[in-house]
């Protein structure tokens, strides 16, 4: 699985979104102030696009599982982009869990946005939905999107994390890659 690229349609949180939780009062609250938008891989924050048909065997094809837990990545570009093509905005991303140092180079139409640090026993982001772990890093070794922009940077976080909180269960993270689609999803943005 070393490597491997998974693919998920994830909805856009940014000064646009409709939800309950506003855009200003989530900057605040995570004191990230300097986000443009968050572009995270968490899940309470980003719900998956789509549905998937958890019935049918041939969904069952794509979906990725780690032991138990249905994750929301998916190991077909094409499946993804069949389940989305009615929708008109949303964050179309790439994702290679445990990267090494070097970055998979995907394809001219994606762009490489950052690192995420996702709890191992769940979908939580360390790094933008945990309230901060000052002893870890700061908001502002986040970048604009609120990830982690340099790999080493990332590791040194991730060790960080675990040695610091080890009773923590968010701290205990899994190492993603994230690209971004530069237009599919992107292209409808709400005015």
């Amino acid at each position: 699985m070393k490597n491997q690229i998974w693919y998920t349609a994830l909805e856009c949180f940014d000064a646009d979104s409709p939800y309950e939780f506003s855009w200003e009062k989530y900057k605040a609250w995570s004191k990230l102030t300097h986000l443009s938008e968050l572009v995270s891989l968490d899940g309470l924050l980003h719900d998956l696009i789509f549905e998937p048909d958890y019935n049918s065997m041939e969904d069952w094809e794509f979906i990725i599982t780690e032991g138990e837990w249905i994750t929301p990545f998916f190991n077909s570009l094409e499946y993804v982009l069949e389940k989305t093509k009615d929708i008109p905005y949303f964050n179309l991303l790439a994702v290679r869990k445990s990267p090494n140092k070097t970055k998979l180079g995907i394809s001219d139409v994606f762009e490489f946005v950052g690192y995420d640090l996702i709890e191992k026993d769940g979908n939580i982001s360390a790094l933008t939905n945990c309230g901060g772990f000052d002893e870890s890093f700061l908001p502002s070794d986040l970048n604009e999107f609120g990830l982690i922009s340099d790999w080493t940077l990332a590791k040194k976080i991730q060790a960080d994390l675990i040695e610091h909180n080890p009773e923590e269960h968010h701290a205990d993270c899994y190492l993603y890659e994230v690209w971004r689609h530069q237009s599919i999803g992107r292209k409808n943005k709400p005015l």
